[in-house]
């Protein structure tokens, strides 16, 4: 996103730690491309750190915020749950309290399709109720949207919360399913597919996440003066506060994603099947006529294309 930001003339300035929950040289990649940007600047620093963040708002007096930084990783939050509370939760509260004290006038952040957990109705709607969900991570997001709401209400801080549905492409992290599956069947390892291969997640290439978000960025929240108490329409409020999904609005089982990154590498893959792992859900899928009624988005990106953008790229990556 901060690319297509710098793209059109945008000032931006990036926060992050770039810790080593996966290869800091990834990241340090990623800042390298954008810094060619003359509008770009990158601060290093950590959320939860107070002081960092309060000065990086004094220094550059943001008028918008798009906050896409958290700890992330459903299995991970099972291994390492103090992290999450760091980050996304200390982390984001920070970020909240300095959004406030800016007056900024729109902090759009990013949620997670993760905070339907138990629910079973498909699609997943904004409009259902996310209370049961299965990770901490999950928890986390779904505290985060909380954290929001009250800030929107108390303070009259705008705020956007985009569920992101299973994010993939070129730069994406490797503990992510398409990084691991290539980088396994270039090196004849096999790969493990969780639920036997039923899953089926709704896999959003990444330039349909940046366009939804492009749309978002001004276009903060005024409140829905007919939102009732005695019905809540768990997605928007009277406070300028809205929650949107951001999704390919088309499941693809785990079985056919492999078939299509086989057909895209040229290799077949070595299959090894496990039961369905502690916090994960059997499927997603976005029901994304929210947003399309607001801004007219509709993912634009089949698996196909999209995955042979990545492959294109990871082997790039891979020789470099």
């Amino acid at each position: 996103m901060a690319a297509r930001l710098l793209a059109e003339g945008r000032r931006v300035v990036g926060f992050d730690n770039v810790n080593d929950y996966y290869d800091p040289a990834l990241k340090e990649a990623r800042l390298a491309e954008l810094s060619r940007h003359a509008g770009f600047t990158f601060v290093r620093g950590a959320l939860q750190d107070r002081e960092a963040v309060d000065g990086l708002f004094a220094r550059f007096g943001f008028t918008h915020v798009v906050h896409l930084a958290a700890q992330a990783g459903v299995r991970y939050s099972a291994v390492n749950p103090y992290a999450y509370g760091e980050s996304n939760l200390t982390g984001f509260l920070n970020m909240l309290e300095a959004c406030r004290r800016a007056e900024v006038r729109h902090l759009l952040f990013a949620s997670s399709s993760s905070v339907y957990g138990a629910n079973t109705r498909m699609p997943f709607s904004v409009h259902q109720n996310v209370d049961h969900p299965l990770s901490l991570y999950a928890a986390t997001k779904k505290a985060n949207e909380l954290m929001a709401h009250c800030y929107a209400h108390t303070y009259g801080l705008p705020a956007t919360g985009p569920r992101f549905f299973t994010v993939y492409g070129p730069w994406g992290r490797p503990d992510m399913a398409m990084w691991l599956f290539a980088d396994a069947i270039l090196a004849g390892r096999p790969i493990t597919l969780f639920n036997h291969g039923r899953m089926r997640r709704d896999f959003t290439y990444v330039d349909d996440i940046v366009e939804a978000m492009l749309r978002l960025v001004d276009m903060p929240p005024t409140g829905d003066p007919a939102w009732s108490g005695d019905a809540p329409d768990p997605a928007s409020s009277r406070a300028p506060y809205r929650i949107f999904n951001i999704g390919n609005n088309n499941p693809v089982e785990l079985m056919r994603l492999v078939a299509v990154m086989e057909q895209a590498l040229g290799r077949e893959a070595i299959k090894e099947y496990a039961p369905l792992q502690v916090g994960d859900v059997p499927e997603t899928f976005a029901d994304v006529s929210d947003l399309a009624a607001l801004v007219g988005f509709q993912p634009s990106t089949s698996i196909e294309e999209g995955v042979r953008r990545f492959v294109d790229w990871f082997l790039a990556w891979r020789a470099r």
